[in-house]
């Protein structure tokens, strides 16, 4: 699953009187089923009063004297409630698999905390995958469909790179070749695995740009390795995409500008961006393309742009981007709080930076883009109330002067950047 940390702290909020009074065992199982369980998971399971799991997984376990317990849909608002009325009984949860690749088990640790959670893993489908096909398990990329937008994988297709992409359906094979085959790398041999562990496992070939129809069985995971069409646009990872990789209007911070605001910003993993006066969204997509697990808001005044926001996300592969469409500073109330704050347009608006400098834990960064001559006088007298790092960006580009080149000017950008140094 994919919530963000609100989410998260919300729900163990409500279950935190749960954790003293039962821990919970969590079992993988594979498609191999009860033959396949360790020792360990058996007798777990043979000694559980309570089962939980999807109707596949409880179908694997033989018949007990255990209350069976189909996951409601939606799973995740109905977990506390749920865990609250089996606490005290012996309850084991089966998932797929390694409970902690991707599965429920993650889940539970973070609703409940790793005291109240054991972990019983099977082989995951990863290792699975990996083993069928001889590919060392740490030199691939891996991307869920599981709950989540499918256009998490474009940030992963990288010329050579190898991906495993966990299926959510027999159509998710039909939906990798799709984005492939669009972004250019249609040549890409894909090796599509069903069953995995089971007696009826079966591998299907083809590249993105041949594959037709759904794949064999709804449990799939699909290898890629990617290899580009003539096509292909290949997009590094490091801050500074070209300019006409973003949908915009013309507000957009550039190329250079861009990563320049990017390396005083200094993402890290797990951090929390506010984009505000997001423009194309170019800052927040970089940031989130640095490192799988950064997180960024975008806000932005304008719907339409907001909208743009959005569809360069996807585009770029950080589908989870939250796009929040309204005027700051007031558009900043019940954020979570930012680890770095970017401020690319709206610096004259009273009270703006002050919101965004308030909003900052201790460690945290700000970074002020000026442009106009008021915009300017504003990140001035920041920097002569609080320090920080000033410096003027001024860009050219050659360009045709006649049947000759000259250089082309940019307007100039003033960035100010500042660390939070305070304590709490």
């Amino acid at each position: 699953m994919s919530e963000d940390e609100e989410d998260w702290a919300n729900l163990a909020a409500e279950a935190g009187g749960l954790r003293p009074r039962f821990l919970i065992t969590v079992v993988g199982i594979g498609a191999d089923g009860w033959d396949g369980l360790a020792p360990a998971a058996k007798r777990a399971l043979e000694g559980a009063e309570v089962l939980m799991g999807a109707p596949r997984q409880l179908d694997l376990v033989p018949a007990s004297a255990a209350e069976r317990v189909t996951w409601p849909s939606p799973l995740l608002p109905a977990l506390p409630a749920l865990m609250d009325t089996y606490a005290g009984r012996e309850t084991c949860v089966l998932a797929s698999g390694d409970p902690m690749f991707h599965g429920i088990g993650s889940t539970l640790v973070r609703l409940l905390g790793p005291d109240a959670v054991r972990v019983l893993p099977h082989v995951s489908s990863l290792s699975l995958a990996c083993a069928r096909l001889g590919w060392p398990v740490e030199q691939v990329d891996v991307v869920s469909l599981v709950g989540r937008p499918a256009a998490a994988l474009n940030a992963a297709l990288l010329p050579g790179r190898r991906v495993v992409v966990l299926g959510s359906g027999a159509d998710s094979p039909s939906l990798v070749a799709g984005l492939l085959a669009g972004l250019g790398y249609g040549p890409s041999p894909m090796t599509v695995l069903c069953d995995l562990g089971a007696a009826s496992e079966a591998f299907v070939r083809a590249t993105a740009d041949t594959w037709k129809g759904t794949a064999p069985s709804a449990l799939n995971v699909i290898a890629v390795e990617c290899v580009p069409g003539p096509d292909a646009e290949p997009l590094a990872r490091v801050p500074g995409l070209p300019d006409s990789a973003y949908e915009h209007d013309g507000q957009l911070t550039k190329r250079e500008v861009r990563a320049v605001s990017l390396s005083r910003l200094a993402p890290l993993p797990g951090e929390l961006l506010w984009d505000v006066g997001a423009g194309a969204g170019s800052i927040a997509v970089e940031w989130m393309r640095s490192h799988p697990s950064c997180r960024a808001v975008a806000v932005e005044s304008r719907a339409d742009r907001a909208a743009g926001v959005a569809r360069n996300a996807d585009r770029l592969g950080v589908p989870a981007l939250r796009v929040v469409t309204g005027r700051a500073p007031g558009a900043l109330s019940g954020l979570p709080t930012p680890d770095a704050v970017f401020v690319g347009g709206g610096a004259t608006v009273p009270g703006l930076l002050d919101a965004c400098w308030e909003a900052l834990r201790p460690g945290g960064r700000l970074v002020v883009n000026a442009v106009t001559l008021e915009s300017e006088a504003v990140v001035a007298a920041w920097y002569a109330r609080l320090g920080g790092d000033l410096v003027r960006l001024a860009v050219q580009r050659a360009s045709p002067v006649g049947s000759f080149t000259g250089w082309r000017a940019a307007m100039p950008v003033t960035v100010w950047s500042i660390t939070r140094k305070d304590t709490p």
